[in-house]
């Protein structure tokens, strides 16, 4: 069947599914070929279940089961009867890539988890088979970052944890690993990726998901800083509200009272539910998200009105107060899940609930649709109670999911992604490209039976071979040795380096092995970023690259030729000597509440005018994030030295980071510019600000300058932050962190 003739951008395939199913050119799209009238099993009615209408009672799960799959089967039946475009942009109402069929495939998908019916979970695999799992918005920057775009995520995500098939999320993944630079940039910008509340249901539960999955924290980390930035701007704390955009801060309805529009914030509050189902129950912002969560349930539920629904423009329910639907689903929805995982009290919320669900219901229009669903805009609008909308029916569905799960315990956060399913189960479930219509009589249907044979035969199979799809992470260690400690180790099967850690942080040094298998190496101090808080240095480097985050942390860090973080030198003619790698090593402390050890380096020359060596004195406490060096240099001459004590200089597409001199107080700190894969380390030097000389700079390193006497011990510490660890977000917190610190200076 010929396509048709360009018509403008509104171009569709004027096929039903029917139709597509049964077309030699279109069916493998989404089935097999079907005999002339004969219907796919998703456009046949489902009889109309009895729709609880009565808030004094919580339905049965058996009758909340029916009624969502009622909605489900008859908003499905409804797309499949629509053609589909070929440009999903603007479709309201047919299968689509855009965020408005999204929306509902999020709830269909988790219907299909409960459900004995197989065929949602068929006509998902459909649709994203037809869009071959792909996102929109190739054409430009903005939108490639549109979480609009991203919404669909989900669907893929879901198939792949059922299905276990890479191919699912790859093209998912590839658009996440390109916008996670942007979204965890490390300099301000005045436009927001997310600037518009809606997007916090869109893309952030994807992203986090995706971290859930591969294992790999950085989505859930970019993620994490883009949400924060969207809150600092729309989140109005002393309302409990969300304002849809910067467009309504100062904008007020005919009452006088600011615009909340309800669906705004039911974007918000369901973005948060299936967010936080994601995020580990150890993440350091989790209270942040749960604290909005908390404060908007109890604002929201002070704004039902008297007939169970919300209105909406929540603060102005006079304005337009026919029922509306798009906003309340999500207010029902959110309120139920909160219940459901002991984030609201049940005493306090279930009537809300109750007579939410009872409001809902009595919308359900003669076709099986949530009616009373606001068109797609921005803003509180007028609505019929025969306007549809595909996020109200999918959020119906999640809604009646938590209602029925009101019936069972409490769920503990995050959620398990869903098992694999069977072969059996996949094979019933993925629709089957029909033979080519070449395929005519019995001998053409022997020729090709033996051509796919021959294809499976002599296709190359990489299923069963050694290489991972993701990196995995690292399994914990037993329980008796996830205790926090203090540990040093000399690592000769690592070329002789020195390893220490605690529960806060993780360094190490290089020995004499490394200066000929590395000729740049040299004293410069190297950080690894941590994020547990038993040691795993050595759990790490038994992978052949331990530059890989494997859930526990990883070395990112490059010292190359500069000091590092913290490493020393002489200044001198304006000109840094260093020595090379430590020479000796004597352990004194390992294993409880403080690693302690020390190091000889070799003498080396400082221009012709002298020679120097040291001693140094390392101490790691338990629950610090400095390690304590106490140095002590000699000569050969007895004239003071001006010690230059570094940090390592870094640049990348983010910049070149931020570096904080502070004489005063003895302090040399450097923010360094995001890496788009690891995140931000935070370095910081503190001295005896009596000793300090000043400050200067040389092609690697950022130094501050100390006044030495040869043979007289000194004191200073090196510290480091990692903003995906478990106490840093960022660079202000960390500064101030370091500000705050009491340190001694007596060797």
């Amino acid at each position: 069947m010929p396509l048709p003739r360009r018509a403008g951008l509104g171009l569709t395939i004027a096929l039903t599914t029917t139709a597509l199913l049964s077309s030699p050119v279109l069916a493998q799209t989404t089935g097999p070929t079907l005999p002339p009238g004969v219907e796919a099993d998703w456009l046949k009615a489902r009889p109309r279940p009895a729709l609880n209408v009565n808030a004094s009672r919580l339905p049965t799960r058996a009758e909340t089961l029916a009624a969502i799959e009622y909605v489900a089967s008859s908003q499905i039946a409804a797309m499949a009867r629509e053609p589909i475009a070929l440009s999903t942009g603007s479709n309201l109402t047919q299968m689509s890539s855009n965020w408005v069929a999204a929306t509902f495939y999020v709830g269909a998908a988790r219907l299909a988890r409960v459900s004995d019916d197989p065929e949602t979970l068929r006509f998902l695999t459909a649709v994203a088979e037809h869009y071959n799992y792909s996102v929109r918005g190739a054409r430009s920057g903005p939108t490639m970052l549109n979480a609009d775009d991203i919404t669909i995520g989900d669907l893929y995500e879901e198939l792949y944890s059922r299905r276990r098939q890479e191919g699912v999320l790859m093209p998912l993944r590839q658009r996440l690993d390109w916008q996670v630079p942007h979204l965890n940039r490390s300099t301000e910008t005045p436009a927001l990726v997310w600037w518009w509340a809606d997007a916090l249901y869109m893309a952030p539960p994807v992203l986090a998901r995706m971290s859930a999955i591969t294992g790999d924290p950085k989505y859930l980390a970019a993620a994490d800083k883009e949400w924060r930035r969207t809150a600092a701007r729309l989140w109005v704390p002393e309302e409990g509200l969300f304002l849809r955009d910067e467009r309504f801060k100062d904008r007020r309805s005919a009452n006088g009272q600011p615009i909340y529009w309800a669906r705004a914030n039911g974007w918000v509050m369901g973005g948060i539910a299936r967010w936080l189902e994601s995020m580990p129950a150890d993440y350091p912002d989790r209270a942040y998200y749960v604290d909005i969560f908390q404060k908007m349930s109890a604002r929201v539920a002070k704004l039902q009105q008297d007939d169970g629904l919300w209105r909406s423009s929540l603060l102005d329910p006079k304005a337009h107060p026919e029922a509306e639907t798009s906003g309340s689903v999500f207010f029902v929805y959110a309120l139920a899940w909160g219940i459901n995982h002991g984030l609201l009290d049940r005493a306090t919320y279930l009537p809300h609930v109750q007579k939410g669900w009872a409001a809902l219901n009595r919308t359900v229009l003669p076709n099986g649709l949530v009616g009373a669903a606001q068109k797609t805009g921005d803003q509180p609008v007028s609505t019929k109670p025969d306007e549809t909308g595909l996020y109200a029916s999918g959020t119906y569905i999640l809604a009646g999911l938590e209602i029925m799960d009101l019936h069972g315990p409490t769920r503990s956060l995050p959620e398990a992604e869903p098992a694999q399913d069977a072969p059996e189960v996949i094979a019933a479930t993925t629709p089957t490209p029909p033979a080519p219509v070449t395929v005519v009589g019995e001998e053409e249907k022997r020729r090709r039976e033996a051509e796919m044979k021959a294809t499976a035969a002599l296709a190359y199979d990489p299923a069963g071979l050694k290489r991972p799809s993701t990196i995995e992470r690292l399994t914990p260690p037993p329980a008796d040795q996830q205790a926090p400690r203090a540990v040093v180790r000399f690592a000769p099967d690592r070329l002789d380096d020195l390893l220490w850690e605690n529960d806060k942080v993780a360094h190490r040094i290089y020995g004499p092995a490394l200066e000929s298998r590395e000729a740049p190496s040299g004293s410069g101090i190297d950080v690894w970023a941590k994020r547990v808080r038993y040691p795993y240095m050595d759990r790490q480097l038994k992978f052949p690259n331990y530059h890989v985050d494997r859930g526990e942390g990883l070395d990112f860090y490059d010292v190359g030729r500069g000091r590092g973080a913290g490493g020393l030198g002489v200044w001198y003619d304006n000109k840094l000597w260093t020595s090379r790698n430590f020479s000796k090593y004597r352990i004194d402390k390992t294993g409880g509440d403080e690693a302690k050890f020390s190091v000889d380096y070799r003498p080396w020359p400082v221009d012709v005018a002298r020679k120097v060596w040291e001693t140094r004195d390392f101490s790691l406490p338990l629950g610090s994030n400095f390690t304590r060096m106490t140095s002590t240099l000699s000569s050969d001459t007895k004239e003071q030295l001006v010690v230059a004590i570094g940090i390592s200089k870094r640049r990348n597409d983010a910049g070149s980071g931020f570096v904080t001199r502070d004489a005063k107080n003895g302090r040399l700190m450097f923010w360094e510019p995001n890496n788009p894969e690891h995140g931000s380390l935070g370095i910081a030097i503190a001295v005896d600000p009596a000793t300090v000389e000043g400050f200067t700079e040389d092609a690697d390193n950022y130094l501050i300058l100390v006044r030495v006497t040869p043979g007289k011990p000194f004191t200073y510490y090196v510290g480091s932050a990692w903003d995906r660890g478990l106490d840093f977000r960022n660079r202000a917190e960390w500064e101030t962190f370091v500000a705050n610190q009491k340190l001694s200076f007596k060797p």
